[in-house]
């Protein structure tokens, strides 16, 4: 564990949160893609979404207990198939659905950051393409003009699409890409990376016509090389987050996503190494994941300002939650005391949600009956809400561990 001192403070005005998806903490999102793949005849995908959290119906209770803690902050996604669910037909019900969580969020004293697609889209748009599609930027964007009535007034940030880097190396892998790491990333398709980014541009361009504050969300890797093989990994390293990133230049903040590291070794990616500690996914313990993708965005970007719009852990022991996300922390002050401009930290996640096929890897703050929906608030999100109450984080508040 790494030696501070006995407080560290973060700059005035500091976003403390948590963050949730759509897909994963709504239920029964059954015009979307990945439900589609979900009860598809021979699906590799290990469980089902079904009701997930019950977050539709539940939104007012999870933002409450979010702020009963201290946090000031909750990002959460709307879900295209629900607003869109023919091309060119739009839910009323559902956008008011959107504006009402927007509403709520002020309700209970949170600032709300909306992203417009967090990896699902309509069923529709996966049989015209997905994001190979000729026209899926301008689909992207007639969504974006369609949910203006829910980001436009008391949204202070809006992430377009979440981890678009992600979302092409799933293209590269039904493209037959070579695998990149052991947790099933490929190498991403240049097709949809350039759609991805195109879709961006033009969403961006909706949104700053009305004045909002837009940008994405990059998952890095916190990229290690191997002696001797720097410049491989420089070459694996730029498809995966920093083409991503160059594209983020000129935009509002970017929002930085972080768990764990990479090894890149003469045949590329390695898995984590014999005897060290890992997650619930299967992700190495690394908690400086956080400071060297804030760094490496700030640094590619050109100094947009940073928001992290996820970091956290997947595990069992709430304990070992709280000394990662202390740790994290720690490390991003510093870079913040480098000056490196960050908005704000948002704990990925609010919720024991859906984890893209699985419910066991916990990741949240507070856990879910799986039968009765009942929230129950961990230790660790009332750890966290302290330090956001204080905006600052202090040794006693750490336990001395981290």
């Amino acid at each position: 564990m790494m030696h501070r001192p006995e407080s560290l403070t973060f700059p005035a005005g500091f976003l403390w949160g948590a963050a949730t998806a759509g897909h994963q903490t709504e239920g029964n999102n059954v015009n979307s893609d990945y439900w589609q793949r979900e009860y598809a005849p021979g699906t590799t995908v290990p469980e089902p979404s079904g009701d997930a959290c019950d977050s539709y119906h539940r939104y007012r209770e999870d933002m409450a207990l979010l702020a009963s803690t201290g946090l000031d902050t909750y990002r959460f996604s709307l879900e295209w198939s629900r607003i869109e669910p023919e091309p060119g037909v739009m839910s009323r019900a559902a956008i008011d659905h959107y504006r009402r969580m927007v509403e709520a969020c002020h309700d209970a004293g949170l600032t709300p950051m909306v992203t417009l697609n967090h990896f699902t889209v309509p069923r529709w748009m996966h049989a015209d393409g997905w994001w190979r599609a000729p026209r899926a930027a301008e689909h992207f964007a007639r969504f974006t003009e369609a949910v203006l009535p829910v980001v436009r007034e008391g949204v202070p940030w809006v992430c377009t699409i979440n981890e678009p880097n992600i979302i092409a190396c799933g293209a590269g892998a039904e493209e037959g890409g070579a695998n990149l790491v052991a947790h099933g990333l490929a190498r991403p398709s240049r097709q949809v990376s350039d759609g991805l980014v195109r879709a961006h541009h033009l969403s961006r361009e909706v949104l700053s016509a009305e004045g909002i504050r837009s940008g994405w969300s990059v998952a890095t890797q916190a990229i290690h090389a191997e002696p001797g093989c720097e410049e491989l990994a420089r070459a694996y390293s730029y498809p995966l987050e920093e083409f991503f990133l160059e594209a983020s230049r000129g935009d509002d903040f970017v929002g930085v996503q972080a768990y764990t590291r990479t090894f890149v070794g003469p045949d590329g990616a390695l898995p984590p190494r014999d005897g060290v500690e890992t997650t619930l996914t299967g992700w190495e313990y690394f908690p400086a994941a956080l400071e060297i993708g804030v760094r490496n965005a700030w640094k590619v970007t050109g100094h947009v300002p940073v928001i992290v719009t996820e970091n956290g852990i997947a595990t069992a022991d709430d304990d070992r939650r709280i000394d990662y996300t202390a740790e994290a922390l720690t490390h991003l002050h510093e870079a913040i005391v480098d000056g490196v401009d960050v908005r704000g930290y948002l704990h990925w996640s609010a919720l024991d949600n859906y984890e893209w096929g699985r419910y066991a890897p916990t990741f949240g703050l507070i856990a879910v009956d799986r039968t009765t929906f009942a929230r129950t608030v961990k230790p660790s999100a009332r750890w966290l809400g302290e330090v956001a109450r204080a905006n600052s984080l202090s040794f006693e508040l750490a336990g001395g561990s981290a």
